[in-house]
């Protein structure tokens, strides 16, 4: 399958286009092909692009003065991913952007996504739907950080993305979930003894 179809059913999912509007999307992303812990966007950084995984897995980060790495998102296949803050701000990435896995991506710069918006109602449809999607799962993953213990955690991301478990080095997970490794090899072995 070409690449660009990935990116081409993803979006047919949830708007309707022409064959011509949804090629002209299409052809304003660029490919890129990144091996695994190769850096997309480093703290600091000018953010001028977002990122739609084809295959692989990248993961957000932020890593504080105490150099505790605080795992924002992983990005696995048809996610998308960027420092939003600083792209619709136009400041520097205050985030990191890496590879877990080696990975393929699409990626859209800010101008070419307002000058599609601009010309496929339907497009920017998509993008405001997906960035309401972003927007409730930040917001349940903030609650679920702030109500539930490490074992609850542990199982919501277990029954959401069970892949992540083999995809992802279990010390990431562990940072993403706010957990030490041992903490999560418990969690882990309690949840496949069930």
């Amino acid at each position: 399958m070409d690449k660009r179809e990935i990116l081409k059913q993803h979006v047919l999912r949830f708007v309707r286009l022409t064959d011509d509007e949804i090629d002209r999307f299409v052809s304003h992303f660029e490919e890129h092909n990144y091996k695994k812990g190769q850096v997309v966007i480093g703290e600091g950084d000018r953010v001028d692009k977002e990122y739609f995984v084809l295959s692989g897995c990248l993961k957000a980060f932020f890593i504080n003065d105490e150099t505790k790495m605080y795992i924002l998102q992983f990005a696995m296949p048809t996610w998308w991913t960027s420092d939003y803050a600083a792209l619709y701000s136009n400041t520097r990435a205050s985030i990191n952007i890496d590879c877990v896995t080696d990975a393929e991506v699409l990626s859209l710069s800010n101008a070419n996504r307002e000058k599609i918006c601009s010309e496929v109602h339907a497009i920017e449809h998509f993008f405001r739907w997906r960035t309401n999607k972003g927007y409730v799962a930040a917001q349940r993953r903030l609650l679920s950080l702030m109500n539930n213990d490490a074992k609850s955690r542990y199982e919501e991301l277990m029954n959401l993305y069970p892949q992540l478990y083999n995809m992802v080095p279990k010390q990431l997970i562990a940072a993403y979930l706010g957990v030490s490794r041992e903490t999560l090899s418990r969690l882990y072995n309690n949840h496949t003894h069930k």
